[in-house]
């Protein structure tokens, strides 16, 4: 039978395999059917009726008065600035640019976790995270397929705010998830994230054209709502009831590593001994992060670093 902890990490290895795709599907509808803001209008709207209808099966939780201002800085930071930015950053820059600067979420949020809420990590798991980083960053580079949209360094500013944002965003909804059950959690994180950028998306909301659609591009739209955001927002909060942010974090370096491979099957990337040296580096990063570490006083364990 899977441990509680092994059911952490097959969701965290499932999440971050449909963010992965998630990069060229949602390029793939912008801008022809649909424009960044009407993409996370409809993402936030359907997101959030799936969460309420959820929670009338998992009970009705009672929020602290002072944890409803927490749950509205995670939806400011994991809703609101996470998608408008990515969406928007997206739309100017490539796939792989985007994957490339998600590559140094694991350290953001271990800095954040270390600031914040006192989480320790060691010796071996700041070297994996490194090694994994390194990893990340060379399958990226060796990936560039020079997609780019029409303004590549404003697009790639826009997504490094954006992966700051969701870095910090893990940080602060753990504590969260260690009071209430994930689906209370998220109900009213996606509530807020959608109300703050609802003046912003709804005069774009009644434009799409509906009518160009594609098979194609609706299966893309459910697969953002659906995939990339109510499934992959639960399976993340699910897992920090019992892993670290640092860890969760980790499994965003999975995310280049499967746009590139996407890359290499739909868009004629070429498999160099480059790339396959550095998904070997990434797997070895992930391992030194998931190995327990020997605490202080075990023989010669190594002393975290608060």
């Amino acid at each position: 039978m899977i441990s509680t902890t092994g059911r952490a990490h097959a969701a965290l290895l499932f999440s971050g395999i449909l963010f992965g795709a998630n990069y060229w599907i949602a390029k793939g509808l912008m801008p022809t059917y649909m424009q960044p803001m009407q993409i996370i209008f409809y993402r936030g709207l359907i997101t959030v009726i799936l969460f309420y209808l959820f929670s009338l099966f998992t009970g009705n939780q009672k929020i602290e008065k002072g944890d409803m201002a927490k749950l509205a800085l995670c939806g400011l930071l994991g809703v609101a600035v996470n998608q408008v930015f990515f969406f928007t950053g997206l739309n100017y820059t490539s796939p792989v640019d985007t994957a490339l600067i998600h590559a140094g979420s694991p350290l953001m949020v271990l800095g954040f976790s270390a600031w914040i809420n006192k989480e320790k990590a060691g010796y071996l798991k700041i070297t994996g995270i490194l090694l994994g980083g390194a990893g990340a960053i060379m399958l990226v580079l060796q990936g560039y397929s020079g997609t780019a949209g029409s303004n590549q360094l404003l697009g790639n500013l826009l997504i490094f705010i954006n992966i700051l944002a969701y870095s910090l965003y893990l940080v602060l909804v753990k504590p969260l998830m260690q009071k209430y059950n994930a689906i209370t959690v998220l109900k009213w994180v996606f509530a807020f994230g959608f109300l703050m950028v609802l003046p912003f998306s709804i005069s774009e909301a009644h434009t799409v054209n509906w009518s160009i659609f594609t098979l194609n591009a609706w299966i893309s739209i459910v697969y953002i709502i659906v995939g990339t955001t109510f499934l992959t927002y639960l399976l993340t909060t699910f897992s920090l009831r019992t892993l670290s942010a640092g860890t969760a974090g980790y499994y965003i370096y999975m995310q280049p590593f499967i746009a590139s491979f996407i890359g290499i099957i739909f868009y004629d990337e070429k498999i160099t001994l480059i790339k396959v040296s550095a998904a070997i580096i990434v797997f070895a990063g992930v391992f030194m992060v998931l190995r327990p570490e020997v605490k202080k006083g075990a023989g010669k364990g190594l002393k975290a670093i608060p």
